[in-house]
């Protein structure tokens, strides 16, 4: 039995300048196969709402679709830790509702963290969660359940203002006990500094290299999500391709009899 990482764990490799790989995930085959491969931290990310249910947005997405999809996650890993999203207004309304759910991510879900979105404003959410002993993943700059107010999925932080706020926030979520930050979508050199000034590990995703760590989408890195091709996004594998050939190849032998033969039949 592999013995599973904890966070005790993710926050040790900041220390020993260990780069921590972080993939999303929805599911139990893919956590599987992601889990065998050695990644640290599987998210079970608010994302599915866009690449698995075909929105638009993460908005959609409930709090019971993300124990669902979380237990299938936990049931297909042994090693890695697991982190999942608080959907959108599962946690904005007040300490009472985040503090439920981030319970029951954990005790329905078989989450071993959650992840939240925002810095200042959400700072008592966070110390409030991690109060009844779950711990929190922050997340800051593009934050897509911002996405109306942002206007869209833009850079964060190019402008003094906002570097200056992301700062702040940076500071705020590790203040409230964070154990990892999330950091989204802006410049590589702003990344690099927030990184130097915190003390608990920074997960890039758009962020550059100079993050602690990095989180990317397994459907986006497989070639399985067309719908978005943002500037980060690296594809190393086209599994699309071997999927549509083997759809190809099942209809073409339906229509023509090969398939079923005689060894895929019973006597």
């Amino acid at each position: 039995m592999k013995k599973r990482k904890t966070i005790l764990d993710i926050r040790k490799m900041k220390q020993d300048g260990c780069k921590i790989s972080v993939l999303t995930a929805y599911d139990y085959p893919l956590a599987r196969i992601m889990d065998e491969a050695g990644i640290d931290l599987i998210l079970v990310g608010d994302s599915v709402a866009t690449v698995v249910s075909g929105h638009d947005t993460t908005l959609p997405v409930t709090l019971d679709e993300m124990i669902y999809h979380t237990r299938a996650v936990v049931r297909g890993s042994q090693q890695a830790l697991v982190v999942a999203d608080l959907p959108f207004l599962s946690y904005q309304v007040d300490l009472r509702d985040a503090r439920l759910s981030a319970g029951r991510l954990v005790k329905e879900g078989g989450a071993h963290a959650v992840k939240l979105e925002g810095g200042e404003n959400v700072a008592a959410t966070i110390a409030a969660i991690t109060a009844m002993d779950v711990p929190v993943m922050g997340h800051i700059g593009l934050t897509p359940q911002s996405v109306h107010r942002m206007g869209g999925y833009r850079v964060q932080g190019r402008q003094e203002e906002q570097a200056r706020q992301l700062f702040a926030d940076a500071k705020a979520v590790e203040d409230a006990g964070a154990f990892a930050l999330v950091l989204e979508g802006i410049p590589r050199y702003l990344a690099r500094d927030i990184t130097q000034a915190v003390s608990i590990p920074t997960i890039g995703i758009g962020a550059g290299v100079y993050c602690d760590g990095q989180v990317l989408v397994i459907h986006d890195i497989l070639g399985l999500c067309e719908k978005y091709s943002p500037k980060f996004i690296k594809k190393y594998a086209d599994v699309s391709t071997a999927i549509r050939a083997g759809v190809d190849s099942y209809i073409r032998e339906v229509k023509e009899g090969v398939f079923p033969g005689a060894e895929h039949s019973f006597d």
